[in-house]
């Protein structure tokens, strides 16, 4: 299977057949050539890779979203940790952990988003 077909499974399993068939509709013409390498080589490396599960690579990657205050993928990123089985409480630990290396700020508009996509998702 090449990094491509690993990915977009990986993709639609962290993130959902809706999800990704919306992404890869709404990129168009000009998108789809980043549609296809973070497929290949976000979804189809570090996401498909042994070595820790999904629910950790959802904690990690909550925390560098939080760092960042990439608000629109950590949104996204929340529902994938729901769907790796991170529950509403290891969510929650995992933003206020973030604050301190963040910055209270980042994590005050985190839990904001979180909130949201929780009530959103049923599991707030």
């Amino acid at each position: 299977m090449s990094d491509y077909d690993t990915g977009m499974s990986t993709r639609r399993e962290v993130l959902g057949d809706e999800h990704v068939d919306r992404a890869t509709a709404r990129a168009g013409a000009f998108g789809q050539p980043f549609q296809e390498f973070i497929t290949r080589y976000a979804w189809g490396g570090p996401w498909s890779r042994p070595g820790i599960d999904r629910r950790l690579r959802s904690a990690i990657t909550i925390t560098a979203l939080v760092c960042v205050r990439a608000h629109d993928e950590l949104a996204l990123h929340l529902r994938a940790a729901l769907r790796n089985g991170l529950s509403t409480e290891e969510i929650r630990e995992i933003l206020l952990h973030s604050a301190i290396y963040a910055g209270v700020p980042a994590a005050n508009s985190a839990f904001a988003v979180a909130a949201r996509v929780l009530a959103e998702e049923g599991a707030s």
